[in-house]
């Protein structure tokens, strides 16, 4: 069973379980998100993003949803893909995304929320995304989670903040693996401030030195991070390490930590979800996600 989360949150928690149950039934029937563009903050690089919308009447809450190191398209296609933006046409596009984003953008569309996916390599040249233990490479210096990212995720916020059918108040981020870490990158330039984004959900991300902007998360932003105790990629022990420095430090963050589950546990793939751990860790983030987000709301 997961540990570190409060008890008091079980009761909500077992509410939504139905309900997810049910969208997980249906959401391979749900059509392609809508392609969009938008300015990074970094006010030179135009941005693509997947816009994932509710049937029910906005305007809506929001969700911010950051790409790890592979990028945002399925692997069976984005080594052909080099550049992805307005003005070119690929293979790697909304038709084309992984199946962990799009379950996700479709969760979060079922639940009423606005899910936005921005790609972070395609208006680089990156589409292709980079394998496992290529930290170091070079090549990603340009898309790192560090400097270039955390602009990536502010100009999303801008971007649907300019929107009619937003509730600005409550626009949440979602990240994974390298995605995660930009997250823990944009809550620590957020700080103190309450205007950024209202909470953070961080899925086994790297909390080492070389992936953060510091050692400790110190801000006003609610997080929730979620790790595999047998992550094969990244340190899970860091992550609590981190997360431990950061409660110490006055941070709200829940921490929850699977047994059994592996590096990208929530990847909906058979192969995958193949490893019980992973099965049992992904069915339960979906709920406790949902459950954070709504009492992050008020």
């Amino acid at each position: 069973m997961p540990f570190d989360r409060p008890q008091s949150r079980r009761h909500l928690i077992r509410s939504l379980v139905g309900l997810t149950a049910t969208w997980l039934s249906v959401t391979s029937a749900a059509a392609a998100p809508q392609t969009v563009s938008f300015r990074s903050a970094d006010a030179r690089t135009e941005l693509v993003g997947y816009l994932f919308q509710p049937a029910t009447p906005g305007p809506w809450p929001a969700v911010v949803m950051l790409h790890g190191r592979g990028g945002p398209y399925s692997s069976s296609v984005n080594s052909a893909c080099t550049t992805v933006d307005a003005h070119s046409t690929s293979p790697c596009n909304a038709a084309t995304l992984s199946k962990r984003h799009r379950m996700w953008g479709e969760y979060w569309a079922a639940h009423g929320y606005l899910a936005l996916l921005p790609d972070s390599f395609g208006p680089r040249g990156k589409a292709h995304g980079f394998r496992r233990f290529t930290h170091g490479d070079p090549d990603r210096a340009d898309v790192n989670e560090m400097t270039v990212r955390p602009l990536d995720a502010e100009g999303a916020l801008a971007y649907l903040r300019g929107r009619n059918d937003v509730i600005g108040r409550q626009i949440f981020l979602q990240g994974w693996s390298n995605g995660g870490s930009t997250a823990l990158n944009v809550v620590i330039r957020q700080g103190d401030k309450t205007n950024g984004y209202r909470g953070a959900l961080l899925f086994y991300p790297g909390c080492g030195p070389a992936a953060l902007l510091a050692p400790v998360v110190s801000t006003a932003t609610r997080m929730a991070m979620f790790l595999g105790a047998d992550d094969e990629e990244v340190s899970p022990a860091n992550c609590q390490r981190l997360a431990e420095r950061s409660r110490q430090a006055g941070s709200r963050i829940d921490l929850t930590v699977y047994p059994g589950a592996s590096h990208g546990f929530d990847e909906p793939s058979s192969k995958r979800q193949s490893l019980p751990g992973n099965q049992a860790a992904m069915n339960d983030a979906l709920v406790e996600a949902a459950a954070d987000l709504e009492r992050w709301k008020n």
